[in-house]
Order: C-alpha cells, then structure tokens, then sequence
C-alpha cells in the first residue's frame, strides 16, 4: 500500500488514528418514511467528519461515476452545516448496510435508479444540521454566551457582540464531546447559499489532473494482473484446455481455471492479454444458448398473439374496441444494448491474514460484498470494500449477479490468495460476454369513437426479465410482473378511459440481461410516445395538443411539456434547407419521479440519413440542488440516446454476440452531437433524480420529428436510413 493513496479509510480506522469531529446520527423519521422494510434496517449513520485541519469531509455512500453524485451530497450537507465549500471534499463510504443503507431499496447499500439525491435528501440535511448545531454548541460553552448569540457562516462560528471567532477544526474536539441533539431545524429554503447555486463539481479537478483514483489506478505490491477466456456462447462451460503456449509468453505467471473460464495471470496487462490469445481452450457447448436476435424476436412475435400477465387494466378494453369507429395499430421492436462505458470492467482483490480487501468503482456495495464472503467462507464483514471513481457504469456496475467482482474473487482463491489480483476484461469481453438492456418486442393499439376520441388503449410488451432471479425478484416482481418491464407503459399518465398492459416474460432465453440507464422505460417511452403521435395522425390533431388535452391530472407532466414547446417554438415554421426535409418532434416521460419533456428538430437528407440539429428540453426534478450538474446530466443523456436511436445495437448469430468494439457499436460522435438547450422547472419540492430521465423522451422526440419531417413513423430502433430514402 505505500505506493498508492486511497481516500476511503473505514470509518473504525479513522476514529482510531483522529483527533477531529466524527458525527454519527440516527434518523428514525427517514427509516419511517422508507417503509417498514427500510425501517428495519435503517441504523446510526456517519456521513460527516470535521478535521482538526479545518477541513469538513462528506462520506457518501453512493458511487461517484460522473453523475455529480459527490458534489450533489456534498451541497446539501454543506448548506445545513454552513460550511465553505472550499473546505469541503468527499470520500467513499465502506460497505455497511447499516449505516449506508438506500433507503429505497431496504436494507442494502448501491447506487442506482437515480436515487442519490431523493434517498439522501433528508440524511444530508440531518446531518449537515446536526454538526452546525454541536459547534455552536461547543463555541457557546467556551464563549460562556447563549447559542442563540452565535452565527454560522463560510465555515467560521462567530459571537457578533463580543466579536469572538472560531473555525470549524478550532471547535471539532470540543464538539465531539457534545451530544447529539434529537431534533434539529431545518433551513426555510430561502435561506439556502449553496443549494441551487452551481457550485464547482468536487471531482473535476482530481480527473483533471489525474490524481482521482479508479481501480486501474491501484498498483499493489506482488499485485498480479489477470484476463479470462470466457466462453463465447452464453451457457458454455470449459471442458479442457491446454496452458503451454500461454505460459511460455514473457510476463505470464500463472494459468487457472474457475467457474467463469481460464484466468491468465500475469505481471502486466499485456503480458496477460498475450497469454490469453496463445490458450487453447476447448469449450463444452451442449448446455449453451444458440439462437440468434432474429429467432429471438420471431419468437417475440408470435408470443405477442397472446394474452400476457395482466399488469394494468382500467375499464373494459373489449368493449371499447368492440366499439371503435377507428383503430390505430402498431408495433415496435428494440434490440439488445451494452452498456459500453469508458473505463472497461475492473477489479482489485487482496486476501489478508483476517480477511478480504476490495477496491471498486463500487455500486452495489453489500450485495457484492456478500458474495466475495462467500467465496472465501468468510463473514460480510470481513471483507472491506474500498469505493473508488467510476469512468461510467450505466447499470453494468451494478450487476445483480456481482459477476466481473466474484469472478476476480474467484482468481485470488485459485491461487490461494498468494497475491493480490486485479481483473481486467477488455471491452470485447463485455461487450461480447457481459450483461444487456433486453431486446423488447411491443405491440400497441388504440381505439377512437365515432367522435374521434381516444377511448381505448392496449400494449402488450414480451421481453426477458432483469430482475427475476435476481436479489431485487421479491421486491420487484409481483404475480409473475416485473415492474421494471412495464415502468412507463403500466403508468401511462393520460386518461385513456379503457386501457390493458400486459406482459410476456420468456424464461428460455439465456442472453444475460441487465438494468441499462433509464431501464425499462428506455423502450416504453419510445413506443408509447410514438405510437401516441401516431394517434393524433389519425385523429388530425397536433401532438403537443393532444398531449396536453390528456394530461389533465398530471399538471407536472403538463408543466415540461408547455416550457419545452414554449423554449423551442413549437408550431412555428423551421427554416428550409434545400434538399433537406425537416421536421419537429415532441415527447414527454416520467422516471424515477423526474418529469421530463423534449422537443428535438432534424434533417432528413435524401439517402435517409438523420442530423439531429437542436435538442430542447425541459426538466421537472423537484429542488435542482446544482442547476449546471442537472444540464450536465441531461445534455449526456441526449447523447447517450441519440447513440441508441441511431447505431446502438446488439445482434446474436448463432448465439454469438456480433458486435466487440466501438467499431461495430459506435458511439455518437462529437460533431454529431445537437445543439441543447435545459430549462429547469423552479421547485421547492423535495430532488428527484437526473441521472436517467433526460434519456427516456429523446428518442421518441427525435423519431416524432423524423415523422414530422417525412410521413415516416419508425418502428425500430435504431433507425434505419433506408426507410427514409426520398
């Protein structure tokens, strides 16, 4: 460990080796307000520490993978407590449930469905409050004045009529010595200073000039290196191989196998990846998935001739079909897609004397945490988990079958933990073995009465289930549903008076499946906003206006949808290009208790290629705790759906994945990147998150606009130019 320089001291060591303010709360109205799964789980808590140093340290215990969620907390605890903000810096909190449970999901620690800010809202606050109050205390007694005289201000408690000051670091240890207040005030939010201000990200500066730690930064003495042959069938498992040739590469220590494939270890990556290609492994494919995404999806259709689960029905479908002076049908078809995040999967496992020792972009921290135990037979609490950056995740980090973590858990037990072992997979590993949003087949139809009205809607969705089988199946799946499949179609915001969502989930696909950003509502967007577009067609009315005559009750849906159309100038004339045909698009999409509306303008040239020239979005997420990190995270996530909407695609032949590199899944380019434009609804509600919800609205959006520019509504994504050739 002396040539490395990790952050994250557990909390018992820091204590052990400190002389500052280390605040630990119980907050039982938070537990409360989780429900009672949460509440049982929800314990005393430690989110801050002051130094002696001066310095105010925010541990949170959600990943920091881009996403702001550092500065995010870091604001919130930092208003409360009235700190600098220059004083204040962030760590990464240790696995412990207990004390760093998400509060949404029960008693497990991880970051994920854009929950940092909602869950932490109220935490942060407490804590920041509670720390503010403990010094002022502290500085009262000193000063032998009443709290009531002392003010809080840029990290300085001050008593105005005697003109005495002190620093936070002067009063930490007086501080520490003073109880925990049971209640504390909150700030009326006129009073905030930090929050919704755009103060500097906590991270920029440290990924800047390279000294932010991510697990490709973690050089441990003895440390080897190691790249797996994974099998290149879903389901295959080794039957022989032949090390030699591996072993005969300079730099290659050792060759083992374990349940994931072969391990090639080595002294470097290279000399790993090396030994890797020179491994002869004979796979045993009898038990493998061979069928490629056309079966896949020709499978999806038929089963879409068929009654599924029932997740939503409202009034009588039957009947208003039966009685329908109209009927709009669609279909709509998406494929595979991979998380493709910069920074490739990685993982660095040490085994000690007394345990175990794990250094991660870490999102789910005690379900991974869990598993490695297992693998070792040790207890949870054995193994420390050192949470480092992310270079992105989109959900791929947060595998619920902890895959890319146990499997380097898996190399250290091979070699009897006789060295420390960092996992590297190359992105044809993930890309070719790894986890995906699942392919979706939706079929749609509405009904409208004589009088042009909408009065029955149907969608029947089939796809594979993310969550079944899964540590999240109890929560998550209900009667055979997994809500996640249906999040966005189930809850259709406009009054349709007769609607039926119902669900095919096959069991007998093997592709491996996961959470991809915005989840389920990646596809139902796209097909229910499209479709919808599709129904004002034929019902002769504009979209916007369509939208808004059924959005009665949902006034934030409503509220997005007026400011985007508004910012963007719907209904005015585009200005023409020759040769060119253009159009405008307009969607709007609740997730993760976001509401979010976009208005996308494009070119459609003669060979039916798609530039999408300006982005307009308008975003309601309660508080915008930092306004510029809320743009941030919409513009990216116009990006990473545009990608999506025109390359993203995942294709099995033969149930080999097609696809190895950003050479046959390309990312957006620069230059290919719209013009964007973020208007923040002004809210005193409490956050919601940010993280997914600019991703759901794009596609449709852009697809909407595409079919204002050439008649042309797309049912698959991604788009293909040849359906648009003039």
């Amino acid at each position: 460990m002396s040539d490395i320089h990790i952050e994250n001291l557990s909390r018992r060591r820091f204590l052990q080796g400190s002389a500052g303010l280390t605040l630990g709360f119980c907050l039982p109205s938070i537990a409360a307000a989780a429900g009672p799964a949460a509440a049982a789980s929800f314990e005393p808590n430690a989110f801050l520490r002051i130094g002696a140093d001066n310095s105010v340290t925010v541990i949170s215990k959600h990943l920091e993978m881009g996403q702001g969620t550092y500065t995010g907390l870091a604001t919130i605890l930092a208003d409360e407590l009235d700190a600098d903000w220059q004083q204040v810096r962030v760590e990464g909190a240790p696995a412990d449930a207990k004390r760093y449970n998400n509060v949404f999901w029960g008693p497990a620690q991880g970051t994920g469905g854009s929950t940092a800010m909602a869950n932490s809202w109220e935490q942060m606050r407490q804590a920041g409050a509670t720390g503010r109050a403990m010094l002022v205390s502290a500085a009262a007694k000193r000063w032998q004045v009443g709290t009531a005289d002392i003010a809080v201000r840029d990290g300085v408690v001050s008593h105005a009529a005697s003109g005495r000051r002190a620093s936070f670091g002067e009063l930490a240890a007086e501080a520490a010595n003073e109880a925990v207040p049971g209640a504390v005030k909150l700030k009326d939010p006129k009073d905030f200073r930090l929050i919704g201000k755009q103060a500097k990200r906590k991270d920029s500066a440290a990924k800047t000039d390279g000294s932010a730690q991510f697990t490709q930064d973690v050089f441990l003495p003895g440390m080897l290196v190691a790249v797996v042959a994974h099998p290149p069938l879903f389901g295959a498992r080794v039957k022989s191989f032949d090390a030699s040739q591996a072993k005969a590469i300079k730099g290659v220590v050792e060759v083992v196998q374990i349940p994931q494939g072969v391990a090639v270890l080595a002294a470097d990556t290279w000399s790993a990846k090396k030994g890797r290609d020179a491994l002869t492994v004979i796979w045993d494919d009898s038990a493998a998935f061979k069928l490629g995404s056309d079966e896949i999806l020709a499978r999806y259709k038929e089963l879409a001739k068929t009654p599924g689960l029932v997740a939503k029905q409202t009034g009588d479908t039957s009947q208003a079909f039966a009685g329908a002076a109209k009927v709009v049908s669609a279909a709509f078809d998406f494929p595979y897609l991979a998380h493709a995040a910069m920074e490739p999967l990685n993982c660095v496992v040490r085994l000690n004397a007394d345990g175990c020792e794990v250094w991660n972009g870490e999102q789910f921290q005690t379900v991974d945490q869990g598993r490695v135990a297992q693998v070792f037979g040790l207890q949870p609490a054995q193994v420390k988990l050192n949470m480092l950056y992310a270079g992105g995740s989109f959900g791929r980090r947060a595998c619920t079958q902890s895959d890319y973590v146990l499997e380097a858990a898996h190399i250290v037990k091979a070699i009897d933990g006789r060295a420390p072992v960092k996992l590297v997979w190359l992105r044809e590993d993930d890309m070719r073995g790894g986890y995906y949003r699942p392919l979706f087949h939706h079929a749609l139809q509405a009904a409208l009465d004589a009088n042009g009205k909408l009065v029955g809607w149907t969608h029947r969705l089939v796809g594979q289930s993310i969550l079944t089988g899964s540590p999240f199946e109890q929560m998550m799946v209900k009667d055979g549903i997994d809500h996640v499949s249906v999040e966005g179609a189930s809850n259709l915001p406009y009054a349709i008076p007769n609607l039926t969502v119902d669900l095919h989930t096959p069991s007998d696909i093997g592709v491996p499946v996961l959470w991809w950003r915005s989840v389920g509502s990646s596809h139902t967007a796209y097909s229910t906003e499209v479709f919808l577009d599709e129904v004002a067609a034929a019902m002769g009315k504009d979209p916007l206006a369509l939208r808004l005559d059924l959005l009665g009750e949902h006034p934030r849906h409503a509220g997005v949808l007026k400011l985007a159309a508004a910012k963007a100038g719907w209904g005015k004339p585009l200005k023409a290009t020759a040769g060119v045909r253009r159009g405008r698009g307009i969607a709007v999409h609740e997730s993760f208790n976001s509401y979010v509306a976009q208005v996308a303008e494009v070119s459609v040239r003669k060979d039916g290629s798609v530039k999408v020239d300006r982005v307009v979005c308008a975003v309601d997420c309660g508080t915008a705790i930092n306004p510029d990190n809320i743009r941030s995270q919409v513009e990216g996530a116009v990006g990473f759906a545009l990608s999506a909407a025109l390359s993203g695609e995942i294709t099995l032949k033969a149930g080999r994945v097609e696809q190895g590199n950003f050479d046959g899944y390309p990312l957006l380019r620069i230059g290919e990147m719209p013009v964007v434009e973020v208007h923040i609804v002004p809210s005193t509600a409490a956050p919601t998150g940010i993280g997914e919800p600019g991703v759901p609205p794009l596609a449709p959006a852009v697809a909407n606009a595409i079919a204002a520019a050439t008649g042309k509504h797309l049912h698959r994504m991604p788009f293909n130019p040849a359906e648009l050739v003039a």
